[in-house]
């Protein structure tokens, strides 16, 4: 039926949406496949004017750090005991923030977008409310329900339905790590996210080089890579972006300068290794916080440097006042 047909178009188009998959036009540079950890603030770093934003930002998340802004000081300070006990508490519960839990911590605040995102889909997916995901209950939500030997017999292009579901279905194996078909809420996230966990690098990188390798040769062609950015049309002239495109591919792409990209120079190019920019945050505030150089934080400790983590009514108008000054 033509209705159905419709409907499970939009359902994985929206999916897609959700999941941040590539789109086919992914643009000049292929930018929709590589993952970028984004950077903890778009604000300078610039502590030595007493601007601490990229701080807030970071030990809280952007739109935290802006409710901060608007709180008085002495509420700020007392919301951020709170935070600290909850730092302490979800790691050791010793008395003191170590540098583990003052990272994991950053991490956490970072990832809250993704928890969103993954909230959302949870109601969507998990349609008998017993707190799992069952691998049933995604199929059918994503892709209607069907008696076994009957998927996809009303839609048009069933086959590559068939593929698109076995693709799912494989990367919901990787992602139930005790395979029992359930999925937890992190099991959920794996699968919606692939790319922030390290288990996952592998079925990342499986989905990309087979989007790409069209002659299923097992690698990735400089025109099979061109392809996914640019489509020619006929007479058309080559854009200059293209042409360093295929600069790109063989200067940096193409490790092993062979012609081609194989399954780990496809990884270094969509899954780069980055910084731990949570770790080299936490360093930054345990060492500007850690008065008695013993290498872990006290609640004291953080409280008496309470500005450089959170903002208030009156360190946002100090910060007002000093990029003013400067800008003069």
């Amino acid at each position: 039926m033509m209705w159905r047909w419709s409907l499970l178009l939009l359902l994985l188009l929206l999916r897609w949406w959700a999941l941040g998959k590539p789109s086919p036009d992914a643009g000049p540079h292929g930018q929709g496949r590589v993952h970028q950890g984004a950077p903890l603030s778009e604000a300078p770093h610039d502590d030595a004017h007493g601007n601490f934003q990229y701080d807030h930002e970071a030990f809280l998340g952007r739109d935290v750090a802006k409710e901060f802004d608007q709180l008085s000081p002495e509420e700020s300070q007392a919301r951020l005991g709170r935070i600290v006990d909850r730092m302490d508490l979800a790691g050791d519960s010793d008395g003191w923030v170590s540098l583990a839990e003052l990272r994991a911590w950053i991490a956490h605040t970072q990832q809250r977008h993704i928890r969103d995102s993954v909230s959302a889909a949870w109601f969507t997916y998990d349609m008998d409310r017993d707190g799992r995901v069952a691998w049933e209950e995604l199929r059918n939500a994503t892709y209607g329900h069907y008696e076994p030997g009957e998927e996809f017999h009303d839609v048009e292009d069933a086959e590559t339905y068939k593929k698109m579901l076995a693709r799912d279905e494989r990367r919901f194996r990787v992602a139930d790590q005790d395979g029992d078909s359930m999925a937890t809420r992190e099991e959920l996230t794996a699968y919606l996210h692939p790319e922030e966990f390290p288990h996952m690098r592998d079925i990342v990188v499986a989905e990309t080089l087979e989007d790409l390798d069209k002659n299923k040769d097992g690698y990735v062609q400089v025109e099979e890579y061109i392809a996914d950015l640019y489509s020619e049309e006929p007479g058309e002239e080559e854009p200059a972006w293209v042409q360093t495109e295929r600069q790109q591919f063989r200067d940096f792409r193409d490790l092993n300068k062979d012609g081609r990209l194989d399954s780990s120079e496809v990884g270094y190019w969509v899954l780069p290794p980055s910084q731990d920019q949570p770790l080299v945050e936490a360093n930054h505030l345990l060492h500007e916080s850690d008065t008695d150089k013993d290498g872990r934080l006290s609640k004291a400790e953080i409280l008496s440097n309470w500005n450089m983590f959170v903002g208030s009514q009156a360190t946002n108008y100090g910060e007002d006042l000093t990029r003013h000054h400067d800008e003069l």
